[in-house]
């Protein structure tokens, strides 16, 4: 009893740094990477996301498990270690998903020595940890390619490899041999939501091991020689044991390996640069980083990839996977097209791909990498195809046509939903020359109207507060009554009139019914731009992103139970709202767009409002060779409201860009001030509409 005393006493002298302390042990750096804090939402449900080492859309991040964890397996308060995993899904429901193939280090006290955290730190791509028994395990990633550093304290020093873990039990099936001091083999997991199956080849060495052993069911033993050190290198590949191995020829060492990902990451990152207050820049950088990690690249080098039916293809550019559709597709994929117009349409394509090998709402039982849901793909080749990209629509027109042939109407939040992506298909027929198809479609698609009169329209039957109220999937039926981007329009004309609209946007607000621990109503904080008051949104905007709100939805609860009052957004391991995932990226780029001033208006059409930046200045490279520079006038951190807007020289009395004139570059100004300019906006507003003639 007293040794476990002393043993807690010597974590806590440890652990005893606060929470904007937990990468101590890193040199300060300016670059872009370094101002990245992999801490952020990482304990509790207030992101789901994890400190482990990874790079850019790579479906491989190396970090560590504990006890207890969260969905991605570690929670930053939490002391004890149980290894090391592989893979990791950020931040999403169904409790998480991963977690292949677990390392465990040993020293003299065996198999039932506890690893208790003394310290730990990381940065993009790398991660390390020191226990108090001695041992200090460092590890980092490359694309599907990770390094393991292990030093002890003495000389007895052993690694446990188990095959066949992974989180939640969803562990399938796995074949693996020895092959001299290495391991090589596949294994076979469940998706999130155990909705679909991946499987990952594998192929790992050991440095410093005097033998490897397998010892029973999926487990290897390795011991240690004299050497102080022990090292594992590991490749991966949803393609073959092959390539897997050729992932170590093109690795390197870990410090090889880390020096190769800062750079990846600082590349990415510095496609935008901002200039402003030093606590919101670290905030934009470590948020931006998370907007970066998924969907990942599976195909191989020379183009071969597995199909989500399992078959070998091979393809011309790089193939993605591990989608979040239904999230992403409102927030991370606007940022993508930006930021990264190239990856953005290869993504696209990616996504096109699904259809001719069997695509539907979830994951399929031979994905290529861990994943989650496809909804509203239709709605992202729309966007990427309005944005300039080709497609291959001709080539998966009946795909298409099955898929808006089967979309649900059962419920009035799936009515309204399916309406979009029937508005979407309309839009893709139209653009391949089957008006038939596009006309029918768009029929189809305005008769949300008949749904959101039953059910949206009065305000006040006593259910409209009520989460999963009529059959509601995770929202109210005050959420998702807003919930038709393409006809804004046309919802405010049932809606009883313009201003009839802003009153019942009032109401919402000012009664507390929005919910950004959620995705549903996202995008309605931005529906004054479509009002006579869009000063409204600028003023909503900052408060979500910096200041103090009111929050009095969680998960599935209704109305009013222990509401929350504080910042949504905050840079410490409990960073989110509680139930508040990042849903690989989609909340994060939330609040990256409108940190630079700019919000989708509806996905699908390229087109962009404007609000007032949190920053003096933002720079975005994107793919033109002119940048787009984006400046603040009479610049106070908490002027939120916009004066004034001037673009390329000339006077900006709308309150839309359209992508095209942002890739293209030029100089944005934003004067802004502490009341807001009555006026301005309220000119050559665009409301998104169906209608073909205005086209």
């Amino acid at each position: 009893m007293k040794e476990h005393i002393g043993i807690l006493l010597v974590v806590l002298l440890f652990m005893g740094c606060r929470e904007d302390q937990v990468n101590q042990d890193l040199p300060l750096a300016k670059s872009a990477s370094g101002q990245v804090n992999v801490f952020l939402g990482t304990s509790g449900d207030h992101g789901q996301m994890s400190p482990s080492a990874s790079s850019p859309f790579n479906m491989i991040s190396i970090g560590p498990v504990t006890r207890p964890g969260t969905h991605t397996g570690y929670d930053h308060y939490a002391k004890e270690f149980l290894g090391f995993v592989h893979t990791h899904i950020e931040g999403v429901g169904c409790r998480g998903g991963g977690g292949n193939i677990l390392v465990r280090p040993m020293g003299s006290g065996g198999p039932e020595e506890k690893l208790w955290k003394a310290r730990e730190s990381a940065q993009p791509g790398y991660y390390q940890v020191a226990f108090v028994n001695g041992i200090r395990a460092e590890m980092a990633v490359g694309h599907n390619y990770g390094v393991h550093q292990y030093q002890f304290p003495g000389s007895e020093k052993y690694l446990t490899v188990d095959v066949a873990h992974a989180f939640l039990n969803r562990f399938v099936d796995a074949r693996h041999r020895l092959a001299g001091n290495a391991v090589r083999g596949w294994v076979d997991t469940r998706t999130v939501c155990d909705r679909g199956m991946y499987r990952l080849y594998f192929y790992m060495e050991f440095d410093h091991a005097t033998s490897v052993t397998k010892t029973e069911g999926n487990t290897y033993l390795i011991k240690g020689s004299e050497h102080p050190t022990m090292g594992l290198r590991i490749g991966f590949s949803s393609v073959s044991e092959e390539f897997a191995k050729a992932r170590l020829t093109d690795g390197g060492s870990l410090e090889r390996t880390m020096e190769k990902t800062t750079a990846a990451w600082d590349t990415l990152l510095d496609q935008v640069k901002v200039n402003g207050e030093e606590d919101r820049t670290a905030l934009f950088y470590s948020l931006l980083y998370r907007s970066l990690q998924s969907p990942y690249v599976v195909s191989e080098p020379d183009g071969s990839y597995r199909a989500i039916d399992g078959s070998l293809q091979r393809s011309k550019g790089p193939i993605y996977h591990g989608w979040a559709i239904w999230d992403n597709y409102r927030e991370q994929m606007p940022l993508l097209s930006l930021l990264f117009p190239k990856k953005y349409g290869d993504m696209a394509r990616s996504i096109a791909n699904l259809y001719p090998y069997g695509k539907n709402d979830w994951s399929t039982m031979h994905a290529p990498s861990n994943s989650v849901r496809t909804e509203h793909a239709q709605v992202v080749l729309l966007d990427a195809l309005e944005k300039g990209h080709h497609l291959p629509l001709e080539d998966i027109r009946d795909s298409l046509v099955q898929e808006m042939d089967s979309l649900d109407f059962g419920s009035p939040d799936k009515a309204l939903e399916s309406s979009y992506d029937l508005w979407a298909g309309s839009k893709l027929m139209r653009s391949i020359g089957d008006t038939l198809l596009a006309d029918t479609y768009l029929k189809r698609a305005l008769g949300y109207r008949t749904y959101w009169e039953r059910d949206f329209a009065d305000m006040d039957w006593p259910d409209v507060d009520r989460m999963g109220a009529r059959g509601l999937y995770q929202g109210t039926l005050w959420q998702y009554r807003w919930f038709v981007p393409f006809d804004i329009e046309g919802l405010q004309d049932i809606a009883g009139g313009e201003q009839v609209f802003r009153e019942q946007l009032d109401r919402f607000f000012e009664g507390n019914n929005y919910n950004h621990a959620n995705q549903p109503d996202l995008q309605v904080p931005g529906l004054y731009n479509t009002t006579k008051e869009p000063w409204k949104t600028q003023k909503l905007y900052r408060a979500l992103m910096l200041d103090t709100v009111v929050q009095t939805y969680f998960n599935n609860n209704s109305k009013g139970i222990d509401p929350y009052i504080g910042r949504i957004y905050n840079n410490r391991p409990r960073a989110y709202l509680k139930t508040m995932d990042d849903d690989m990226g989609t909340m994060s780029s939330w609040f990256v767009l409108r940190s630079m001033g700019l919000s989708a208006v509806n996905v699908g059409e390229p087109r962009y409002y404007l609000t007032a930046p949190i920053f003096k200045e933002v720079e975005l490279h994107g793919s033109s060779k002119k940048s787009l520079k984006i400046k603040v006038s009479n610049y106070h951190k908490d002027h939120y409201y916009i004066r004034s807007v001037r673009f390329n020289g000339k006077p900006l009395l709308r309150n839309w860009l359209t992508h095209s004139e942002l890739i293209h570059g030029g100089e944005l100004i934003m004067e802004t001030d502490s009341v807001p300019n009555l006026a301005w906006g309220t000119q050559n507003q665009y409301l998104a509409h169906p209608d073909m003639k205005k086209d």
